[in-house]
């Protein structure tokens, strides 16, 4: 398990890049955290990380899935928060073989109707307006 506290949304992207380093194609990670805890700042440090601009990406909260390509791994960037809890799986959305080539990063995961074996776990806790604490591990 990875404990961090971070200070800046710079600070959290740093954690992902160094994260996205050890990470192998089939890499599934749910992000976990209250809206403005910092979800999409770690994915922009996992495109960081990956090779992609950071700049390309953004919450893709009204169209459900962004790709990322172009760095060492592709990146799909997932948003399930206009799904009901429990509703989505990654089959019905065809997440499950599209995530084989690449790193999938799955925010608001509890919109799930299964949980994901072996999937990393980042959770996202809000100290204070700038400072976040995460942890990062299978449960």
């Amino acid at each position: 398990m990875i404990a961090e506290t971070t200070t800046s949304e710079r600070a959290t992207r740093a954690v992902a890049q160094r994260l996205a380093a050890t990470l192998a194609p089939g890499a599934v990670l749910l992000l976990h955290g209250d809206l403005g805890a910092g979800k999409t700042a770690f994915v922009r440090g996992l495109a960081e990380g990956l090779g992609v601009a950071e700049d390309e990406v953004s919450s893709p909260t009204f169209t459900l899935v962004h790709e990322y390509r172009g760095g060492r791994l592709p990146l799909h960037h997932v948003d399930l928060y206009r799904l009901p809890d429990g509703s989505a799986s990654l089959e019905d959305l065809g997440l499950d073989e599209t995530a084989e080539d690449g790193i999938l990063a799955i925010e608001w995961p509890e919109r799930l109707a299964r949980p994901v074996a072996g999937a990393l776990h980042v959770r996202f806790s809000i100290i204070d307006e700038d400072t976040r604490a995460l942890t990062i591990g299978e449960t």
